[in-house]
Order: C-alpha cells, then structure tokens, then sequence
C-alpha cells in the first residue's frame, strides 16, 4: 500500500459540513476485521513483515494496514488483502469468514458501498511444537542433551 493518503468526500447530508475518510481509515478498518478472524496468521508476507519488525525495533511506528490496499471512489471502494494462514485452517473457509468480515465491517463503519473483497493467502504460519535442534536430535535417536 502506497503511503500516500487519498482523501474521499461523502455527499453532504441535511447537516451543515462534509465527512472525509481516507484510503488509510479504510484499510484499517479491513485489516482489523481480518485480524479479528481466527486462523489469520498475519496480514501481509513475511519478508514485509520482517522489514515493519525491524522499522518497530528503531522506533518507527508500525503499519496498522499492513497487508491492505484499497480503492476508494466517490460512493464505492475495492479492498485488497494479503494475510498469512495459521496451520490447520481450511484456507478457502478462512477467505471466506475474512471476505464477509471485511465486507460487513467496511460497510457498515464507512457507510461505503464494498464491491470486493480480494484475498490471497500468501502464506501458512506453521507452530514449531519445539525448537529445530531438539527434534534433529531426537530423530537421530539422541536423547535430550
């Protein structure tokens, strides 16, 4: 997602004053829900993920998008994700739950009509249930140091 803020203007209603919500509130709000589903790992891949780590560790602030981009018209906007799958999700259900969340949550916080929602999983988070160098010792028939 480029880092530059688009700014969209909703029709004015019988009150006084206009309502401007950015292509960044937006992507917050669908990486939020996306975040709120079980099975979503992450938003983004893990080399951009490794770069936003190292950009927190030097005081940066973080991307709260990250993984999002999207295309906001006058009345309507187009939502692209990028996530990370947790192991042992059905990755076609996990799209699903992800499409519909961000779906109802845009619409319904930015008052926008969502004409997509497209997803790719770009990844699976995999738990390691120990560290590396325990399982190469226990596999060759070495006990635990």
């Amino acid at each position: 997602m480029d880092h530059e803020l688009s700014v969209h203007s909703l029709p004015e209603t019988e009150a006084s004053g206009t309502t401007r919500i950015t292509d960044l509130a937006v992507a917050k709000v669908a990486a939020a829900a996306a975040r709120d589903i079980p099975g979503v790992h992450s938003l983004g891949l893990g080399t951009s993920r490794a770069f936003g780590a190292l950009r927190g560790a030097v005081g940066s602030a973080t991307e709260p998008a990250h993984g999002v981009s999207v295309e906001v018209g006058s009345r309507q906007v187009a939502i692209d994700l990028v996530l990370t799958a947790t192991f042992g999700y059905r990755l076609h259900d996990l799209a699903t739950a992800v499409r519909e969340a961000v779906f109802r949550a845009v619409q319904d916080l930015t008052d926008f009509e969502v004409i997509e929602v497209n997803i790719e999983i770009g990844d699976v988070h995999i738990f390691a249930s120990e560290p590396v160098s325990e399982k190469r010792r226990n596999s060759a028939g070495e006990g635990p140091a």
